[in-house]
């Protein structure tokens, strides 16, 4: 299970709940967008950029998420979700994920997210702060790709 989990730089472990899942009985695809999302606002909690975030009106928005999705997930089981920054721009970043169940001990999910520096004041994408883009160079265990 953790060589799933080696190349990324934070791990969020958490339950499967019972209301995961569908009429089908298996976890419903919207549910590992819930699993990324959480994901994503504890690794900003973990390396202190929320704080950053809270002191301005520029945080960030969500432009586009997918998902694979390799095996079903059920109830009961507990999953980590791996997560880590892949890719930077002046404005915008790539995170990536990975879902894995415990009780199968294996891969049952990967995704990614591209994720944009918005200026809610100003209601436009601005450029990421230097201080969010070296809290993340530090926070990360694999080489960040800057895009230009």
């Amino acid at each position: 299970m953790q060589k799933f989990l080696d190349e990324f730089s934070f791990i969020k472990v958490m339950d499967v709940d019972w209301g995961d899942m569908d009429a089908l009985q298996h976890v419903n695809n919207v549910e590992y967008f819930k699993y990324f999302q959480k994901a994503r606002i504890a690794y900003f909690e973990k390396n202190n950029s929320d704080n950053l975030f809270s002191e301005s009106r520029i945080s960030t928005i969500l432009a586009s998420t997918q998902c694979k999705f390799i095996y079903p997930l059920f109830y009961p089981d507990t999953i980590s979700v791996g997560s880590r920054v892949e890719s930077m721009a002046n404005d915008y970043f790539t995170m990536k994920y990975s879902v894995i169940s415990h009780k199968n001990q294996r891969l049952v999910a990967i995704g990614d997210a591209k994720v944009v520096m918005f200026d809610y004041e100003k209601n436009s994408k601005t450029s990421i702060p230097k201080e969010i883009k070296k809290r993340i160079i530090e926070f990360e265990k694999t080489e960040i790709n800057f895009l230009v």
